[in-house]
């Protein structure tokens, strides 16, 4: 940040030609001083560089060079309306050049003359529609022209002019922000050039050269942020030191059924030793549906347990609780361990009794819903909290099960395959480990893309499967019909194929407006497989295990992103048997397009969620309101990911390097670390 006094704080007005009008007019975008002039991004540039007709692009913008061959004539229509025609010469073509409303250009047009057209090239008329015309050889400066997105607060010319003038009168006074090291290191542009070339290049090299060094410095300053903000949070945590038996645990891994895959191993062992270390564990667990992150997390549970304290799960549903609760008993009671659940429908002296058993220590893991931060929940000596589809649980309800014990380690899971370049800018604060591979021998689930005329034969191949005893998913994107969008609704499939299985097979029906406890009853009651076939709208995406269901239709398939589509493709393919998904689509644009052929071609989650990044865009991904993420003027999260990632590692070098704190070089880093408030109040120097 630079002081008040500095002259790039000085007001606009301060330049020739910023006059009040003007100053007000670059207020309403943002510029006030100086400084923010010679930072206002441009939004893209034209290319100015002289074109033959044979390299010129259709419908592109281009500058052609050429002799006047006909005497230039206008004709005049409407009310100021005018027309300037005449033909020249560039190369072999004979060119008809236009030019609309600016009648005085002939004066500047005679035969003979040579004269340079900036304009809109139609290749098949071999004719410009000329913006601006030059008489004589081209002769510019520059080969591309910066154009700033400036919401007709003031004309573009004059704003071009305005930052040439205040990089010519204050230039020198541009700062340089980055440390040395790092610049020589990835030979970046110096501040001060780089902002020249940003808004006047002298060729395509040297903007590519300006942006590089802009993108590099938004991302190093934004991961700076974040992990100063994740040491200043690990270091001030007081964590506890978990002693776990590295025998027992073993030995737990060696009487599981399967065989852990290598990033399973990874996982625990990254958890094991932020558990082990002083530091309070701030950890993301990502992994794809049937990744076996239960696994991953019952061995840290367990581990927790035998440093002699307790653990909590939360998950979102009762009914997600109740699998979990299960499958973890069943792992863990032959290990001498007591889990229990604790949900909504525990009441009275059960609940009572469970309670005062958790806060004497004779319950090692509690397994629950929201029901776990209630205020008559207590621990004994709770070491481990772990929250399974973290994002369903609001702030507040994560921080309160936190509270429960003395700075207990905190795990955070989810099935949302996020992209990399997101997990490490949205949980920057966090440590993110990855499940990226599936358990051998585990089927991968059959997609097919299916027009809507093939609905027939997608639904007798559904009943094939019925007839097996299996079970079947149908996904609507509607409840009700809605006359402005003309797609199917889960209450008008639910009728039909109530019809078209007539009393053959059951089908039952859950959509959004159900209550809680509505929508757990129609679950429970499918996964008893008392319903054959459930049409639900997209509330079955997150959790629920129902391994007889092999069939997964997904009906207006184009109006879900694929991340979506591969978390309800999730809720199948949990059993033993081949499994199905079909998407029922006719999508009109490409993105639609591109979205179900990606789907039919790869089961992988992550590679699903960069795709979507890159169709979608970051905002998109979350919902722009909950997202969270950083508005970057130049940088790019999808196409500059590498940069990202590369600011990211240099950041956390630099903010564990001791001499950073101290060095004279960082001072001004360490500036923008306290003015941002990292630091919550404590100024370093």
């Amino acid at each position: 940040m630079l002081e008040t006094s500095h002259p790039l704080n000085q007001p606009v007005s301060v330049l020739k030609g910023a006059g009040k009008e003007a100053e007000a007019s670059l207020a309403s975008i943002g510029v006030l001083t100086v400084g923010d002039l010679m930072e206002f991004v441009p939004a893209r540039y034209e290319d100015m560089r002289l074109k033959s007709p044979e390299e010129a692009e259709h419908d592109e913008k281009v500058t052609i060079e050429g002799v006047i061959q006909t005497e230039p004539s206008i004709m005049y229509y409407g009310k100021k309306k005018s027309r300037l025609t005449f033909k020249f010469l560039s190369g072999p073509h004979l060119i008809n050049v236009n030019f609309f409303n600016q009648p005085y250009l002939k004066k500047k047009a005679s035969v003979g003359d040579t004269v340079t057209v900036t304009g809109k090239w139609d290749r098949h008329r071999l004719a410009i529609s000329g913006q601006t015309m030059e008489k004589g050889a081209y002769a510019r400066g520059t080969d591309f022209e910066a154009v700033y997105l400036l919401r007709n607060a003031i004309p573009l010319k004059q704003f071009r002019k305005l930052v040439k003038q205040a990089i010519d009168s204050f230039g020198e006074y541009i700062e340089e922000t980055l440390p040395v090291h790092l610049i020589q290191q990835y030979r970046l542009m110096e501040r001060k050039e780089a902002i020249r070339a940003l808004h006047f290049p002298i060729s395509h090299k040297e903007m590519k050269q300006a942006r590089r060094r802009f993108v590099y410095e938004e991302f190093f300053y934004f991961q700076l942020k974040m992990q100063a903000l994740r040491k200043t949070i690990r270091e001030q945590s007081g964590g506890i030191v978990q002693k776990y038996d590295l025998a027992k645990l073993k030995e737990l891994i060696d009487s599981l059924p399967f065989e852990l895959t290598n990033a399973q191993k990874k996982a625990v062992n990254e958890i094991c030793a932020d558990m082990k270390s002083p530091y309070r564990m701030n950890r993301l667990l990502q992994g794809d549906v049937g990744s076996g992150k239960t696994a991953v997390a019952t061995l840290a549970l367990y581990a927790s347990v035998t440093a002699g304290f307790q653990g909590a799960l939360m998950v979102p549903t009762e009914i997600l609780a109740e699998q979990h609760a299960k499958s973890l008993h069943e792992m863990l009671e032959p290990f001498g361990v007591t889990t229990a659940l604790l949900t909504g429908t525990v009441k009275g002296k059960r609940r009572k009794a469970l309670l005062a058993a958790l806060e004497a220590g004779e319950i090692d893991i509690l397994i629950g819903t929201h029901a776990l931060i209630q205020d008559d929940v207590i621990f004994h000596k709770l070491g481990l909290v772990i929250t399974d589809e973290q994002h369903r649980f609001g702030v507040n309800q994560r921080r309160v099960l936190r509270s429960k014990g003395e700075n207990p380690d905190v795990l955070f899971m989810t099935a949302t395959p996020i992209p990399r370049t997101l997990a490490i800018t949205v949980f920057g604060e966090m440590d993110v480990s990855i499940i990226n591979e599936m358990p051998a021998g585990r089927k991968a689930i059959e997609t097919y893309w299916a027009k809507e005329e093939m609905l027939g034969r997608v639904l007798e191949f559904t009943e094939k499967e019925l007839r097996k005893g299996r079970q079947a998913y149908v996904i609507c994107p509607l409840i009700e019909e809605s006359e402005k969008l003309d797609f199917q609704n889960a209450l008008d499939v639910h009728s039909q194929l109530t019809q078209y299985f007539g009393g053959r097979f059951t089908v039952g029906l859950m959509h959004g407006r159900l209550s809680g406890e509505e929508k757990e009853a129609v679950m429970k009651a499918f996964s008893a497989n008392e319903w054959n076939v459930l049409v639900s709208t997209t509330v079955v995406e997150v959790g629920v295990n129902v391994p007889n269901a092999t069939v997964m239709i997904i009906y207006d398939a184009e109006r879900f992103g694929l991340s979506q589509l591969h978390q309800l493709r999730g809720r199948v393919g949990r059993g033993s048997e081949q499994s199905y998904c079909m998407l029922i689509a006719d999508p009109k644009s490409e993105t639609g397009k591109e979205r179900m052929t990606a789907m039919t071609e790869t089961n992988d989650g992550f590679v699903l969620s960069e795709k979507d990044l890159e169709l979608r865009g970051p905002g998109d991904f979350f919902g722009r309101k909950q997202s969270g993420l950083p508005e970057f003027k130049m940088a790019d999260m999808v196409h500059d990911y590498r940069a990202l990632e590369t600011a990211r590692e240099d950041a956390k070098e630099l903010i564990n390097a001791p001499d950073f704190w101290t060095g004279h070089e960082y001072r001004h880093l360490r500036k923008v670390l306290n003015d941002s408030g990292v630091f919550d109040g404590e100024k370093l120097d």
